[in-house]
């Protein structure tokens, strides 16, 4: 495959950066950069070398936030450290059918996903404001594997907006406070996207001269995007995610309706 032409680059780029930033604060940075990717690249490129590249990224992003936010953040590793094997097992799995996902099926999804994933953020204004003080009790922990499977193997299918989903199951189901929820779905999160590189890296699904730039970009993102959360600037990346969102969500309409323009 060639290489992009420098728009196509630094349009890879910039979405990279601020899909690890958003990705890193406030979850969701899937729904940014793949959007981005299928715009970006060739049009002929199959939808396995799309996630491929998304995932190489999306790796390098996650790392260095759970690293950054373990650091200073207490995070439940008894239930964590489980949790995140299974789900490393279920996204394994799950990246194996992402082969049999027709690419006109699921750029329709992506945009429903960008959609819902932009109301729901507008609308849960407050959510995950209070900080839990008890232990997980034995049902929570069971609660996490099977969260962890799920998410997991959705994860391997799909994707998009993995970190949010398992920020919000840790807020609605596990009473954590946003940043808490957010550092726990970083540790879940890295796992299931090392575990789909180990299906995409051997089957030459990951193109490098795409996905390390990329991923350079997402981690730069994701690095500032951890530091801004932790020092409390997470009702302005909420305000920014759901702008992005809306770019991409007009963004990547057009390009499935492009006679709107007509």
């Amino acid at each position: 495959m060639s290489w992009l032409s420098d728009i196509h680059i630094w349009w890879l780029l910039l979405i990279g950066f601020f899909a690890g930033l958003m990705d890193a604060a406030v979850g969701g940075g899937g729904l940014l950069q793949i959007p981005g990717l299928f715009s970006a690249l060739p049009a002929n490129t199959s939808v396995p070398a799309v996630m491929g590249v998304n995932k190489f990224a999306s790796a390098s992003g996650t790392c260095v936030a759970a690293i950054q936010y373990t650091r200073r953040i207490p995070v439940p590793w008894a239930m964590l450290l489980p949790a995140a094997v299974l789900a490393y097992i279920c996204s394994y799995l799950g990246s194996h059918v992402v082969v049999y996902l027709p690419t006109a099926w699921l750029k329709p999804t992506i945009l429903v996903i960008l959609i819902l994933m932009a109301l729901y953020t507008f609308l849960k204004k407050d959510l995950g404001q209070i900080q839990r003080q008890t232990q997980l009790s034995r049902r929570e922990h069971g609660l996490g594997l099977l969260m962890g499977a799920l998410i997991g193997f959705y994860d391997g299918v799909f994707g998009p907006g993995t970190g949010s989903f398992l920020s919000f199951i840790f807020v609605r189901f596990f009473g954590f406070d946003f940043i808490t929820a957010t550092a726990s779905s970083k540790v879940i999160n890295l796992t299931t996207n090392l575990a789909a590189l180990c299906y995409f890296i051997p089957n030459n699904f990951v193109i490098w001269h795409w996905a390390i730039p990329l991923a350079i970009a997402n981690l730069c993102g994701g690095v500032i995007g951890a530091k801004l959360a932790m020092r409390g600037g997470s009702k302005l990346l909420r305000k920014g995610f759901i702008i992005l969102l809306c770019i991409m969500i007009g963004k990547f309409a057009l390009d499935l309706f492009p006679s709107v323009l007509n």
